[in-house]
């Protein structure tokens, strides 16, 4: 160990921490305004320091060497303690400074701008990067451990080495254009019923999609798939088009409000209530920014759980997310 404190720099701590994470060279030397021929003599030198290969490269392929990983986790807490450090210092000044990495699904993209508006309005020496992606993308970067927090609308999963805090409901709607027969029906539409209604679906990888397949699924129905779309806007346009019947998030439909031209089908078995997460890995110690907006985050989820519960009652009496 001693060996590597005195020969091994800051720098080429980052540099090597960006391609574990990366898992490849060039993104590495663009993320740090490196050319890639530095990033690689760079870890040329690495490896000659800790006398084992560090990387293997196969094509266009970086995997981490065993050694590779434990140099890795290495850097990364190197690199978190001083980060967490630096803002700790600033804290005591009663600064708070830093920065804050997020990750969220898309449909958090519908809250998560305005609730870290407000947050950067309370600490506005915070720099904000936020990363929207589907599930599977986002779930992808947790295990990479590429951002401090992620927002996840669904329990994660279990084998993964993380901490979740849910914080809102997230409550899953059928949802359809106003002017759709189905809308103005008084009386509680059966399971049955709608998977023969042609469905818009999200793509494979989001979780909005996993929730209608296990749904349908667990009553033995195939749904009729009719269109697959890759957002959320694009198929409340489609609702509107009365091209079909999909299911969403309540927090879809928030701006538009109970004025707007979708229509909460009264449906067996929805909605379904879930919760939305805040999630970290254990193994990354939360810096004095992060654990901040976790708790700022939990207040104001009070008021989005609110918000949403009012939103479902305005549309309809009928529904109440649970």
């Amino acid at each position: 160990m001693l060996k590597l404190a005195r020969h091994v720099t800051l720098r080429q701590l980052q540099i090597f921490e960006a391609i574990g994470r990366l898992k490849n060279f060039s993104r590495a030397a663009e993320e740090l305004f490196l050319t890639q021929s530095t990033v690689s003599t760079q870890v040329k030198h690495l490896t000659e320091i800790v006398g084992m290969p560090l990387v293997d490269v196969v094509g266009k392929k970086t995997y981490l060497t065993e050694a590779g990983e434990i140099f890795y986790h290495a850097c990364q807490d190197v690199i978190n303690r001083l980060d967490n450090a630096d803002m700790a210092f600033s804290d005591l000044k009663g600064i708070k400074t830093g920065t804050l990495k997020i990750s969220v699904i898309s449909t958090a993209k519908y809250f998560a701008p305005e609730v870290l508006g407000k947050f950067w309005q309370l600490y506005p020496g915070i720099d904000v990067s936020l990363n929207v992606n589907n599930k599977e993308n986002v779930l992808q970067r947790l295990l990479n451990n590429e951002d401090d927090l992620y927002i996840l609308g669904h329990n994660p999963p279990k084998d993964l080495d993380i901490e979740a805090i849910p914080f809102a409901s997230n409550p899953i709607y059928v949802m359809a254009s106003k002017k759709n027969p189905l809308a103005k029906q008084k009386k509680r539409i059966s399971l049955k019923q709608l998977a023969e209604q042609p469905l818009i679906f999200r793509e494979p990888g989001s979780g909005i999609r996993d929730v209608i397949e296990k749904h349908f699924a667990a009553k033995g129905l195939k749904p009729n798939a009719r269109m697959i779309l890759s957002n959320n806007e694009a198929i409340k346009h489609a609702l509107i088009g009365q091209l079909g019947i999909s299911v969403l998030s309540l927090h879809t439909i928030f701006l538009e409000g109970a004025k707007g031209p979708i229509a909460l089908l009264n449906v067996e078995g929805f909605p379904v209530p879930r919760k939305w997460h805040v999630v970290y890995r254990k193994n990354r110690e939360l810096s004095v920014v992060a654990k901040s907006f976790v708790d700022f985050l939990c207040d104001e989820g009070k008021v989005l759980s609110q918000q949403i519960d009012q939103l479902a009652h305005q549309i309809d009496p009928r529904h109440t997310s649970k």
